[in-house]
């Protein structure tokens, strides 16, 4: 059986108190669920609104994701939703509750394979919300966790204000990356490169054409699918052996979610994430998967085969061959997640800033704040001084050639 909380949220400001009406875009009442189908009327409502929202905040998206990885990690569903005096919601904080140093911790579904979070907002709600507005809606939930921690947030998206920037916050460790489309590509591609770039480029394919038939391409079934998930799981375990970092992609769970936003949807002709893949002959040497919303390409995760092709670069050629193909579907954006790296200059040269509150409902939270707080500082210190940045990298490496099952 669902289990809801249902609380009356805001008081009247003076302005509206006596007979006035109750606008439309004010919050009545909050509710909160624990079981995502009890919400998913009101999150499907929500999503069909055109709402301020990332497409890694969908119902399907997060749906599968808590089955296969948050309930393994005990996170149990924490969907806060706002209605308005006729029923009607407003907004979906799409949250997940787990305990944390013996406090009860609330933050956004998608972990870390959410690149960007928000709430769910329908439009003219997000751009009149007050900061005293969402203030009164944290209050509703003291007693039921000690700590809100909302990380990674877009400051805007979609050329929108995020209302959560209106909270305490600070800025996270990593920024996003991402560049505006046109409908011609080679005009695009003009624009952000030089000719002696584009010479390199067309060199590099002339290379890799030499090695066998290169082609790009998309997933096109659930057997497609698969193949290029089994080429992109070994690739990317290899490349996380080698600098020394633990793969995320590694359990059993997460790799269930992968499979599962990848391949279910299939029968309508629309999976979630889509996957893209460079190969030469039979040989699959690089893929890509996203998610689209909002007429933008999120890039989820990548992967480039190592040894002789890797030379060639064949990450930048797959990369290259789906920004041409989100230009001929009238995308207006392309985006390469959080995290710096160079091949990102090419298509996403502006940087988009992300926040974090840490809003703590109890003494517990209070306490476990300033331990999110310090270490997502510490964290943002290091990547932005180069030499400390690169002590880690080389150490992440020495430990992979020392310990060559990490």
């Amino acid at each position: 059986m669902a289990r809801a909380m249902n609380v009356l949220a805001l008081r009247p400001r003076p302005a509206e108190a006596g007979s006035l009406p109750v606008p439309d875009g004010r919050v009545a009442r909050v509710a909160v669920f624990e079981d995502m189908a009890a919400a998913e009327p009101y999150w499907r409502a929500l999503e069909q609104s055109e709402p301020l929202a990332t497409p890694y905040q969908r119902y399907d998206f997060l749906r599968l994701w808590q089955r296969h990885v948050g309930s393994a990690a005990g996170v149990t569903p924490f969907i806060v939703l706002a209605f308005n005096a006729a029923g009607a919601p407003l907004c979906l904080w799409p949250l997940g509750r787990r305990r944390v140093l013996g406090a009860q911790v609330a933050e956004f579904l998608g972990g870390k394979h959410a690149n960007f979070n928000m709430a769910l907002w329908r439009a003219d709600v997000a751009a009149n919300s007050e900061a005293r507005d969402l203030s009164a809606v944290i209050d509703e939930l003291a007693g039921r966790v000690d700590l809100i921690s909302l990380a990674n947030q877009p400051l805007t998206w979609g050329g929108a204000t995020n209302p959560f920037a209106l909270l305490p916050h600070q800025r996270s460790a990593n920024v996003g990356f991402s560049g505006a489309l046109i409908p011609d590509f080679e005009a695009l591609l003009r624009a952000r490169t030089n000719s002696n770039a584009r010479k390199k480029m067309r060199k590099k394919e002339r290379a890799l054409a030499a090695m066998g038939a290169v082609r790009f391409w998309r997933a096109g079934d659930a057997q497609e699918a698969r193949h290029l998930l089994d080429a992109f799981f070994k690739q990317k375990s290899a490349r996380m052996r080698a600098v020394g970092i633990s793969d995320a992609f590694a359990a059993a769970s997460v790799r269930r979610f992968v499979e599962a936003a990848a391949v279910e949807g299939f029968e309508r002709g629309d999976p979630l994430i889509e996957l893209y893949a460079l190969s030469v002959d039979d040989i699959v040497v690089a893929t890509m998967a996203g998610i689209v919303g909002g007429k933008r390409f999120c890039a989820m995760f990548n992967s480039i085969a190592q040894g002789r092709y890797a030379v060639e670069s064949p990450g930048e050629q797959l990369i290259l061959n789906l920004v041409r193909q989100c230009c001929e579907r009238a995308l207006d954006a392309f985006d390469l997640g959080i995290g710096e790296a160079r091949y990102k200059s090419l298509f996403c040269g502006d940087t988009e800033p992300l926040f974090d509150s840490f809003l703590p409902l109890s003494g517990k939270g209070r306490r476990l704040a300033v331990v999110f707080r310090v270490t997502a500082a510490i964290k943002r210190a290091i990547k932005q001084q180069p030499l400390l940045w690169t002590i880690v990298r080389n150490a992440r490496k020495l430990r992979a050639r020392l310990s060559p099952t990490i």
